[in-house]
């Protein structure tokens, strides 16, 4: 096998996701069929807890895609050496930001979940709406990095 560069990037791949109800679960499907796809011709394995976390990070994002923004969401996945990176873009300009911890706050703590298990997480507004890139260490969870573990 080829070596190449931790960042160079690996594989990715285009979804165009109705604002249905299935929307959610196909695009976690998606997630782990290109996970999937990335181990058997590409030879890169992602750890059970990335795998679990890159759905997640997916779920959140399109539930909050499809909750805040209307019509259709585009998801790319994009796969590198050192990171699998999600991103989601939306129809709405309105930047998300997390909110302050509240014990009883029921709902509203996607972005803190996501913030709390990605390495990176980005929001960029385009022309139309807006894109979020979430970066997701395979090797290690962010609590592994600020531990040192």
């Amino acid at each position: 096998m080829p070596s190449r560069a931790p960042d160079q990037q690996v594989m990715r791949a285009c979804y165009a996701l109705d604002a249905d109800d299935g929307c959610i679960a196909d695009a976690r499907r998606h997630a782990i069929a290109f996970l999937d796809q990335a181990h058997a011709a590409h030879y890169l394995l992602v750890p059970d807890r990335a795998r679990d976390l890159t759905q997640l990070v997916v779920s959140e994002l399109i539930t909050n895609a499809r909750k805040y923004a209307p019509g259709p969401v585009l998801m790319e996945l994009r796969i590198t050496g050192r990171v699998v990176e999600v991103v989601v873009w939306d129809s709405d300009h309105t930047v998300p930001a997390a909110r302050p911890a509240h014990p009883g706050r029921i709902g509203q703590h996607g972005l803190e979940i996501v913030k709390a298990v990605t390495e990176d997480l980005f929001i960029e507004q385009e022309p139309v709406g807006k894109r979020i890139t979430a970066r997701i260490a395979p090797s290690h969870t962010p609590s592994d990095a600020a531990t040192g573990r």
